[in-house]
């Protein structure tokens, strides 16, 4: 996937745990823990603003853009 979550970052930056996020945004731990660990296919856009209230940060401080590298076959 070409977006990466940076969450784990910006907590580790906060000095806060996913739990006192988790209780802060009232988002479940499941659902958190997904994003954290960049298995979510997802993000409601009231989600990220309370992550970015919270953590007091930027949208782009939780999201990456990588670029994906063609394949060898040019797909």
């Amino acid at each position: 996937m070409a977006i990466r979550v940076t969450l784990d970052r910006v907590l580790l930056d906060r000095r806060m745990s996913l739990t006192e996020l988790c209780d802060r945004v009232g988002v479940t731990m499941a659902n958190l823990s997904i994003l954290k660990t960049g298995k979510a296919r997802a993000i409601r856009f009231s989600t990220l603003e309370s992550l970015c209230r919270e953590l007091d940060c930027q949208p782009g401080e939780l999201l990456q853009f990588i670029e994906e590298q063609p394949t060898k076959d040019g797909s």
